[in-house]
């Protein structure tokens, strides 16, 4: 085999297509601010197409030797890359207070994988069809579900408080009176808050109704204690 094969064109077009479909989810996970984005999405299923490359033509040489003692197994390597990309997966999952993110962006890593393996081996369609449903998978089907599942009906309330007496349990009454249901809490102990002797309580709470989520904003600025609420 010379330097530049016969084949060089097809296995161009077969990676530069995987890079760019690979790509386009990348650009929707970035946009939602996630930690595997563009260039992750696009290494992912560069290299698994690569390694689908390798194990339908990289051995061709060896197979067509007159030899009964080889055996060819083009489902191998694609094995070993998709069990191998879990662990990338599951460096993007984080699990804190119970709660677990990142899921959808391992999934997302996964897919890029699948795709890289099928347009390795000619599968254009099926690449270009998978591309389309994850991109409406995650983009669509995200706003349906915050629209209309509860799963996803949430809103983020950020509250920075000066360091007193009772503070916290004032400020969670103050959602009880609001009727405003909390379905997660944390306390982001920053250094520029604890040196000014202040808090940050970040609530997570059902969203989607406009009416209390501004009557609590009002109650929160007639607490004296509360120097920023952001929504």
């Amino acid at each position: 085999m010379g330097f530049i094969p016969e084949d060089y064109m097809d296995i161009t077009v077969r990676l530069l297509l995987t890079a760019a479909l690979s790509g386009l989810i990348g650009i929707e996970r970035e946009s939602k601010k996630q930690a595997a984005g563009l260039r992750t999405h696009v290494l992912v299923g560069t290299g698994a197409c690569l390694m689908m490359i390798l194990s339908v033509t990289g051995f061709d040489s060896f197979l067509n030797m007159d030899n009964d003692a080889i055996r060819f197994d083009p489902g191998r390597i694609p094995s070993y890359v998709i069990s191998g990309i879990g662990f990338l997966g599951a460096g993007t999952i984080i699990v804190q207070r119970g709660s677990v993110k990142g899921l959808t962006t391992a999934a997302s890593i996964w897919v890029a994988a699948g795709i890289g393996l099928v347009v390795g081996i000619d599968m254009y369609f099926v690449a270009i069809l998978t591309t389309l449903i994850v991109l409406v998978t995650l983009h669509l089907l995200e706003k349906l579900e915050r629209k209309f599942l509860a799963i996803g009906n949430h809103k983020v309330i950020v509250v920075i408080v000066e360091d007193q007496k009772d503070s916290f349990a004032t400020i969670n009454q103050i959602f009880e009176e609001c009727q405003l249901e909390i379905l997660e809490f944390e306390i982001d102990n920053e250094e520029v808050y604890t040196e000014k002797n202040k808090s940050k309580f970040i609530f997570t709470v059902k969203g989607g109704n406009v009416k209390k989520e501004t009557e609590l904003v009002k109650k929160l600025w007639n607490f004296n204690a509360v120097c920023k609420v952001i929504l």
